[in-house]
């Protein structure tokens, strides 16, 4: 018996075959080739579903590349910060979308990111809640859990790092005093911000969290560092303890 080759809907069969000349990119409407678009328009000019459909090459038997882009977009009402949420699997739902095409889009959006990220740690200096919110953003947003972390200052509060403390769950985290402090004298930092997400959306702080910040901020008179702020972040907005003149 002859063998057969199984091929996963992100692979092309190998030979003679020619894809059904309807659904060719050649034969396609003008706006349903996004990369011949980029090339004589520019990237601005692409819509949402035209940039993912250069992220997937090809759709289905039935459905373009942008065709099948757009129904993702449309199944999160067309928010990219939604559409960064999803999992490899959340993805892999729709119809045309194998492992490999939900990795690339998730790649795609983490590169988007970093790249926020990397824009943000350049010498920031703290002025107010705001520029504390903007810092961190590139970290937490998007997070269907909590984290918490500590920014350290220098003396002209100028950030020197962000660093990582704890991860948690959805309801929680649990953050170490003395951990917080030991990379805050390791980096020689001269003050520090605490800062933890609320995948809810609530931006209030819970009573855990008063006492934390309280418990955190005595530890930091005895070592000469003053804790400035503690950020409660959400990605619609934020709680600041020290705006709110409870730190």
């Amino acid at each position: 018996m002859d063998s057969v080759a199984i091929l996963s809907e992100d692979e092309t069969p190998a030979g003679p075959y020619q894809a059904p000349a309807s659904f060719s990119i050649k034969s396609w409407a003008e706006e349903d080739r996004p990369r011949e678009k980029l090339l004589q328009k520019g990237r601005a000019a692409l819509s949402d579903a035209e940039l993912m459909a250069i992220l997937l090459g090809s759709g289905t038997a039935k459905l373009s590349a942008v065709d099948v882009a757009k129904l993702i977009l449309n199944a999160v009402q067309n928010d990219l910060n939604e559409l960064a949420r999803l999992s490899v699997k959340d993805l892999m739902r729709h119809k045309g979308i194998g492992e490999a095409k939900a990795i690339t889009i998730i790649a795609a959006l983490e590169l988007g990111r970093r790249r926020k990220e990397s824009a943000a740690a350049q010498r920031a200096t703290i002025t107010c809640s705001r520029d504390i919110y903007n810092l961190v953003r590139p970290n937490l947003q998007d997070l269907p859990h909590e984290e918490f972390w500590v920014v350290l200052l220098n003396r002209a509060n100028v950030v020197m790092r962000k660093q990582p403390i704890s991860t948690g769950g959805v309801a929680g985290t649990v953050a170490d005093p003395k951990l917080i402090f030991k990379h805050a004298l390791e980096q020689l930092a001269s003050s520090v911000i605490l800062v933890h997400n609320h995948p809810s959306g609530n931006r209030n702080p819970s009573a855990a969290d008063i006492a934390l910040t309280r418990k955190v901020k005595e530890a930091g008179k005895f070592l000469d560092l003053p804790v400035l702020d503690h950020l409660i972040y959400t990605d619609h907005g934020y709680y600041s303890f020290a705006d709110e003149g409870i730190l």
